[in-house]
């Protein structure tokens, strides 16, 4: 028996910057039915905190296409960029644990000084951040500040593993105990430049406030789990159950992706007349394979 937690509580939180794509009908529907399956609850968030690229009429789009496949979630739809002062409290807390840098490099910058190491670490999303700002003086930073210079803010990976008293852990539905080893991605961004927030911290305190029990996902942001665990624990948050599920591919072998119009729900529906039974059908076939 899989150690479900009760009560069980789904979420789908997608990006508004595209149509959505039969990938994505597979993530909702896999999550949808999870709390179906357990008498829990499904949540729609709006992950929204990318200004450059999120668009309301996605967001519209978002609905429709979910409606169309007929799920139904709790309102109201919570929307990330309504509670960045939620964030804010977050990286404070951080900061109090002296967890936290400025970091003023460009990615410029950054490349340039990977190339003159010659042999940089890396990670699952490539090559590890070296550390270029991690180790100026307070009166460094302040004079970048002055200036104007616009700065991230990075979580400082060595001190977060150094403050653990023991080796952290996390439940994966399908892959059992992991061992949480967030320092594969080295001193990660959780607050860009743009916007003081990041994904890796969003997604964490969203989950928390939400009461999310259940994480589904695709097993493309497997890693992300182990940094998650440590966020969870800096902050105090809820520790959930995760169920990484596999991606969907095109005949050519490429994920789904919402730059090819021709896979998105919008297109499978006004163009290719496709009903919202074939597309589930076809999600329920996937999902008894990946839960089997």
């Amino acid at each position: 028996m899989k150690p479900y937690p009760e009560p069980v509580v789904t979420r789908f939180a997608p990006s508004p910057t595209g149509r959505l794509h039969i990938g994505h009908a597979f993530s909702a529907l896999f999550a949808f039915r999870e709390s179906l399956d357990h008498g829990g609850r499904f949540i729609l968030r709006i992950e929204d905190i990318d200004p450059a690229r999120c668009r309301p009429a996605f967001e519209d789009g978002i609905f429709e296409d979910l409606g169309w496949l007929g799920l139904e979630w709790e309102k109201p739809v919570r929307r990330q960029s309504d509670h960045m002062a939620d964030y804010k409290s977050a990286l404070h807390r951080l900061d109090g644990l002296n967890l936290l840098y400025p970091c003023f490099c460009t990615r410029k910058d950054i490349q340039e000084e990977i190339a003159r190491s010659g042999s940089a670490p890396h990670g699952p999303e490539g090559a590890l951040y070296p550390g270029t700002c991690r180790t100026l003086t307070k009166d460094e930073r302040e004079e970048k500040r002055a200036r104007g210079l616009p700065y991230a803010l990075r979580l400082d990976m060595e001190k977060a593993l150094a403050s653990l008293e023991a080796p952290l852990t996390w439940t994966d539905l399908s892959k059992g105990t992991q061992t949480a080893t967030p320092g594969i991605l080295g001193d990660v961004v959780l607050a860009r430049k743009d916007v003081m927030a990041s994904y890796h911290l969003c997604v964490t305190l969203d989950d928390h406030l939400q009461g999310v029990s259940v994480v589904t996902r695709g097993e493309d942001l497997f890693y992300a789990s182990h940094l998650h665990r440590l966020l969870q624990h800096l902050l105090g948050l809820n520790v959930p159950v995760w169920h990484h599920h596999r991606l969907l591919f095109d005949k050519d072998g490429k994920r789904f992706a919402k730059r090819n119009k021709s896979v998105t729900l919008q297109h499978l529906r006004e163009i290719e007349g496709m009903t919202p039974e074939e597309v589930l059908h076809c999600s329920d076939r996937e999902r008894a394979e990946v839960t089997n």
